[in-house]
């Protein structure tokens, strides 16, 4: 968990392989009946498209010196993979003499059906291939919060620079399986527990107590975590919530219990209930920055804040070297642009002393 995925790698050649390793005993040509089709084994041993690309090549070039060349190969070789599609199919397909290659009329039509197979494998691995840009439907699940704080602003770039995905965004504060909801991505704060899930990290933050300058006035400035005990502390009331705000005093940590009078299960909801002056909140700098730096929201006790950084993965299901392009695309894009390092460190002027 929490490590990025490996690149996918791979590679192609220049040289058409020998397609039949085996050596094929030789049997004189003539009218007889051809072999039998190759078996589920036999098509494994006998690459029967690099033998036609082979004998196409030859047929157009008269030569199997020619043909060789453009494969890298030796004209010895390229003669052998000839003789041995003739012995495969029964006859003969070229009339070999000192001075030239003719093609025999069985030559011919096999020429011109190997021409329309290979372009119709070509044109399907281009089709493929294609498919292969992203495209189609990406479902994202995340917090109400970080929907609307971090995902709704990047969408119109992500949408210009990918106009072929679609999106499902899924935006709720509880905890959904993926596979069981069909989600591709889910953005998640926090330390992630053990499970099948691949992350991503995207960035951290720190997380502060907050209140309305309104609520201040009207309650007082808490100066010591003790003096939270007389104030509203609004909570989460959903069961993986942390039960407690981790303080510190004179370098011991602390925890202070979160309150019974407000408790909520989303976190736009808990940010607005403090912008409204009804308690302190435990936020996410991330998520209040904007009120903070309009002074809409006020950090509390600072200097009792351990300082913890909260991370921000981007999980998914599966193997990260099979992610769909879509996927990968999004992911990506995500830790292209995903930049939280503002959010930190506290502006000392954000902060009531």
């Amino acid at each position: 968990m929490g490590t990025n995925e490996p690149a996918a790698s791979g590679h192609t050649t220049g040289h058409v392989p020998d397609p039949t390793p085996r050596q094929v005993p030789s049997r004189p040509l003539g009218p007889h009946r051809p072999r039998a089709l190759p078996g589920a084994g036999d098509e494994l041993r006998v690459n029967r498209a690099a033998e036609l690309s082979v004998f196409v090549r030859v047929a157009e070039l008269g030569s199997f010196s020619a043909a060789a060349q453009g494969f890298e190969m030796t004209p010895s070789a390229v003669s052998k993979i000839v003789a041995r599609l003739e012995q495969r199919l029964g006859v003969r397909l070229l009339q070999r003499s000192t001075r030239q290659l003719q093609l025999t009329p069985e030559g011919r039509e096999l020429l011109a059906g190997a021409k329309r197979v290979l372009g119709e494998l070509n044109d399907l691995e281009h089709a493929l291939g294609a498919q292969a840009q992203p495209q189609g439907l990406v479902r994202l699940n995340t917090s109400s919060s970080t929907g609307q704080r971090l995902v709704v602003p990047l969408m119109p770039r992500l949408m210009a620079e990918f106009p072929r995905l679609r999106f499902d965004l899924s935006f709720t504060d509880h905890v959904v399986d993926l596979i069981e909801a069909q989600a591709d991505i889910a953005i998640r704060w926090g330390r992630l527990p053990a499970s099948d899930l691949v992350a991503r990290r995207l960035g951290q933050t720190q997380q502060v107590l907050v209140a309305s300058p309104a609520y201040l006035a009207a309650h007082g400035v808490p100066r010591q975590p003790s003096d939270l005990a007389a104030h509203v502390r609004i909570g989460w009331n959903y069961p993986r919530a942390m039960p407690h705000w981790p303080l510190r005093v004179a370098a011991k940590r602390l925890t202070l219990p979160i309150g019974e009078q407000l408790r909520v299960n989303d976190g736009e909801v808990m940010r607005h209930l403090a912008l409204a002056g009804a308690g302190v909140a435990r936020l996410s700098l991330y998520h209040a920055w904007d009120d903070l730096r309009h002074g809409r929201l006020r950090v509390l006790l600072q200097h009792a804040n351990p300082g913890d950084l909260e991370p921000i993965h981007a999980v998914y299901p599966g193997r990260p070297d099979q992610l769909p392009p879509r996927t990968r695309a999004v992911l990506d894009f995500l830790q292209a642009h995903v930049d939280l390092r503002h959010a930190e460190t506290v502006p000392p002027d954000w902060c009531e002393s």
